[in-house]
């Protein structure tokens, strides 16, 4: 079940500059894992050391926060749109 994965600008040097790569899994997790067995790397920087999703990065499984979702086990079916954006913070 093959689904696809956008890309953050600042991610795209472990995709080669794709801004859109396709993985598989029945779960966030193993698309993370397959997308980090295609593209080494790129799993550390959406995921901690504790295997969870980094505190400044958002993933959004067909437009809903996974946070509110089941987290790593929200199921993936095929055709699913998976988006991986980081944080922006700043002002003055």
């Amino acid at each position: 079940m093959s689904v696809s994965v956008r890309i953050p600008t600042i991610l795209r040097t472990y995709t080669g500059g794709e801004s859109e790569v396709s993985a598989t899994g029945a779960t966030l997790g193993d698309v993370l894992a397959d997308l980090d067995a295609t593209y080494p790397g790129i799993q550390a920087r959406i995921l901690d050391e504790d295997g969870k999703l980094r505190r400044f990065v958002n993933v959004y499984v067909d437009n809903d926060d996974v946070r509110f979702l089941d987290n790593l086990a929200t199921p993936t079916p095929a055709g699913t749109q998976i988006s991986v954006i980081p944080a922006v913070a700043g002002g003055c």
